[in-house]
């Protein structure tokens, strides 16, 4: 028999749980990330995420054990080949769903109202959404979008309408990207894993991307320009009476050519066929790393380092 330990940890999938970082947006650009109260909500709110998406990972799964043995890469889930039995994966996806909305309900009743309507439209894709093209895409950026504001929700943070734009277009570059990653496979198994992937073409797919990728970036520098804090500094402040030209009261702006090469290099990454699992990508892509590391420290400096007069 199956080491059933082994097999359940697969099939919650940790490596996915990356996605949910997402949820500390929020409290990341506000400024309060170094504020141990509002951390501690948000942390808890990434924790019943984690159970909440692993859950929807399970019944998915468990819906689509057939299609999946066609799948190149898909074969192998536990479910699919046959080592973790059916009546123990639902089980765990009720444990999993009742401890996360069990934390939900604890941190805020706004975020446990979210993540019940994530977990219901979860539960509408795996049952027959996600054959519908175009509606998939939608379905899987809302994810994303719910992933963002449920961190805002649980701190009670206001998040800039240029930033809601910003997770809107990425949201739907991730999962348009994910979808033309995934057209590269239909040679090697007929186009039968996912029937929305036969409706749709491979220059629409080239079009969504480019269009939301260019949305993301362009998003992300309206709001660097409306949001970004006063620079105080004596270095800033010094540099702005040499010339008006170096005048810097835009320092978010900064990041923009950071967010231009990540969107870049996804991209290409996409038409290679490699972003059929974002989570991953991120994780071992090097360029990716090191652009994520840039944004991540270039945003602490401007917004924690005492540059500005927040």
């Amino acid at each position: 028999m199956a080491n059933l330990p082994a097999e359940i940890l697969k099939i919650i999938r940790p490596i996915h749980w990356v996605k949910n970082l997402s949820i500390f947006a929020a409290l990341f650009l506000t400024g309060d990330f170094e504020n141990g109260l509002l951390f501690a909500k948000v942390f808890w709110a990434f924790v019943a995420f984690n159970f909440a998406a692993s859950a929807t990972y399970i019944v998915n799964d468990i819906l689509d054990a057939k299609q999946d043995r066609l799948h190149p890469i898909k074969k192998n889930r536990p479910i699919a080949a046959g080592r973790l039995p059916v009546n123990i994966a639902i089980i765990v996806a009720v444990i999993f769903s009742l401890t996360s909305l069990y934390i939900a309900f604890n941190l805020n009743y706004l975020f446990f109202l979210l993540l019940s309507s994530y977990l219901l439209l979860q539960l509408a894709y795996s049952f027959g959404l996600k054959n519908l093209a175009v509606v998939d895409i939608l379905i899987i950026a809302t994810g994303f979008i719910i992933r963002v504001y449920s961190g805002a929700f649980v701190i009670d943070a206001h998040l800039s309408v240029w930033f809601l734009l910003c997770v809107i277009s990425v949201a739907l570059f991730l999962a348009s990207g994910k979808r033309r990653a995934e057209l590269n496979l239909i040679p090697e198994t007929t186009g039968l894993t996912r029937k929305s992937l036969s409706r749709y073409k491979r220059e629409l797919l080239n079009s969504y991307v480019t269009m939301f990728g260019n949305a993301a970036w362009m998003s992300w520098a309206l709001y660097t320009f409306f949001e970004s804090p006063k620079a105080v500094l004596p270095v800033w402040l010094f540099l702005a009476e040499l010339s008006r030209a170096t005048t810097i009261n835009k320092l978010l702006m900064i990041t923009i050519p950071v967010v231009i090469f990540g969107i870049m290099r996804y991209e290409a990454l996409i038409f290679e066929g490699r972003s059929e699992a974002p989570e991953k990508i991120l994780l071992t892509d090097n360029g990716l790393i090191i652009a994520g590391l840039l944004w991540s420290g270039l945003v602490y400096i401007i917004l924690y380092s005492g540059v500005s007069a927040i």
